[in-house]
């Protein structure tokens, strides 16, 4: 006796399962980088919300950009020169406050104009909906360059000051900046200083410098700064830049030489481990998922162009796979 055939849709089905079944997943790897429009973007920031949107600042053209998951090419958000602003450096997601955090700098002295023509720096603050500006903290004293910041749990923001040795503080409900710290063992060599800030989860604070290619730890004691401590690096970093945590005494760093690393505090030591080197003068990192995102700010063909010559266009902000990096 003759049986009775499947219909084609039960087979079609049964084979699209199977498919399925062996089909790769859809990795980190298979993301492309993502352009970021303009001849001058030069991005020097990237904070990253919960829903994966990236936010990205411009050291030349101020202003800044945001790219939603899974596009090819951020688009302008919010336009240079608003709310005050010159040139854009480090930024912040703050869904707890709806905040985008943004340091703005006058760097006109060192050959980038940027957007306007307000002096000084400061701290500002930006509904993370609607990207209305809402809060601006001018820096104090006569030295200062906005560049990155972080908050600890019980919502004080401290910031770093690239051109004097001195990490601010915002306290919640704050309208001013105040100087939390200043000390030599942080001063600005060739040219630059603090950059890249953040907690370990020892409750202290790290932060690195731009021009002496250093690593320090700052201790915390119910609020009041405490001991400076230069760490011992595994190998020689260059042009460290934004610093993420990750978890524990781990983090994420940029160097402007080129790499990106996963780096572990151990007692005065810190582990480095290169994720991936000989990106374009990256300057930001950002985890989203199983995937950094790096800035490449390419920021010698900004201060140095006649020896470098033109940057390579588009901008980007380039992936990299990491799995469920700890």
């Amino acid at each position: 006796m003759m049986r009775t055939q499947k219909p084609n849709r039960w087979i079609s089905a049964v084979i699209l399962v199977g498919i399925a079944a062996f089909a790769p997943p859809v990795v980190a790897e298979d993301l492309k980088p993502i352009a970021i429009p303009g001849d001058r973007a030069y991005p020097e920031s990237i904070s990253a919300s919960s829903d994966g949107t990236i936010y990205i600042s411009s050291i030349a053209s101020g202003g800044l950009a945001r790219a939603k998951p899974g596009v090819s090419t951020a688009e302008p958000w919010i336009e240079p020169g608003a709310f005050g602003t010159r040139t854009t450096f480090g930024v912040l997601v703050d869904e707890k406050t709806n905040t985008l955090w943004v340091c703005s700098n006058d760097i006109s002295a060192m050959g980038v104009p940027g957007p306007g023509t307000v002096e000084g720096a400061y701290l500002k603050g930006f509904d993370l909906a609607t990207g209305e500006g809402k809060f601006s903290a001018e820096f104090p004293g006569k030295a200062h360059v906005c560049n990155d910041m972080v908050i600890a749990p019980d919502g004080t923001m401290y910031v770093t000051n690239t051109a004097a040795p001195q990490i601010l503080r915002l306290k919640p409900g704050a309208k001013e900046l105040e100087i939390w710290l200043e000390n030599d063992l942080l001063a600005p060599k060739n040219g630059a200083g603090l950059d890249g800030i953040a907690f370990g989860d020892d409750g202290n604070l790290y932060v690195n410098t731009f021009g002496g290619s250093e690593f320090f730890r700052v201790t915390l004691k119910d609020g009041a700064p405490g001991i400076v401590t230069k760490l011992e690096t595994s190998r020689p970093i260059k042009n460290p830049d934004g610093l993420r945590h990750l978890s524990g005494n781990t983090f994420l760093m940029a160097e402007g030489g080129g790499a990106v690393d996963r780096i572990t505090v151990n007692g005065e030591k810190v582990d480095i481990e290169t994720l991936r080197d000989g990106l374009a003068g990256p300057t930001s990192v950002a985890k989203v998922g199983e995937t950094v995102w790096v800035g490449e700010g390419q920021l010698g063909h900004l201060f140095a162009a006649k020896d470098n010559g033109p940057p390579t266009l588009p901008f980007r902000i380039v992936p990299i796979a990491i799995g469920k990096l700890n």
